[in-house]
């Protein structure tokens, strides 16, 4: 049976932190349902009712999009080891460029990698923890390098002028572009 909360716990946050992978699902009112698989040490809690991630340029933008025309988001995590647990983050989410006012303060938060797009800042609206007893046991071998690789290879020129080109998603919907390329760690 499902769990509802209106804020992370002591024990969510803690299961939060065990976990290499997570999930991210947007859908604007129109168009197609996005859901994207996130990996790398790039979710924080900042709060019981706040979180962020930091976002990688990729393939598409459509995180960004949607939460410009509707701002839902749900984050998912899933326990591969013991205790068996899905936990499910609602909330409202924007993104937060380098260009923005509140960079500075929500960069400090991570360690910036190669290729750094944005951050989405998340505010919680509930939380629904689950069983999780179908969910498979896995264990991590590795994080794959290649994303953040490719970023490190980039001439910073280029992938500035191939973000700057990003500004519509798959659907259409209307995305803002960083400013600068970002070398991180």
């Amino acid at each position: 049976m499902a769990d509802f909360t209106e804020a992370l716990t002591e024990k969510h946050i803690a299961m939060i932190a065990a976990q290499p992978v997570f999930f991210v699902a947007t859908a604007a009112g129109e168009g197609r349902i996005n859901l994207s698989p996130k990996g790398y040490d790039a979710f924080r809690v900042l709060s019981p009712t706040r979180v962020a991630y930091l976002d990688l340029g990729g393939s598409g933008n459509e995180t960004h999009a949607h939460l410009a025309a509707d701002g839902r988001i749900t984050v998912m995590f899933c326990n591969f080891q013991q205790p068996a647990l899905i936990l499910r983050i609602y909330g409202r989410g924007r993104a937060v460029l380098p260009q923005d006012a509140e960079w500075e303060a929500l960069a400090a938060q991570f360690t910036l990698m190669p290729g750094t797009r944005q951050i989405f800042d998340i505010a919680v609206e509930s939380v629904q923890s689950s069983c999780g007893w179908g969910v498979p046991f896995m264990t991590l071998e590795g994080e794959r390098e290649t994303l953040k690789k490719a970023h490190r290879q980039s001439d910073p020129a280029q992938w500035e002028a191939k973000m700057a080109a990003r500004t519509r998603s798959i659907d259409g919907l209307p995305t803002r572009a960083t400013d600068r390329y970002i070398a991180g760690e």
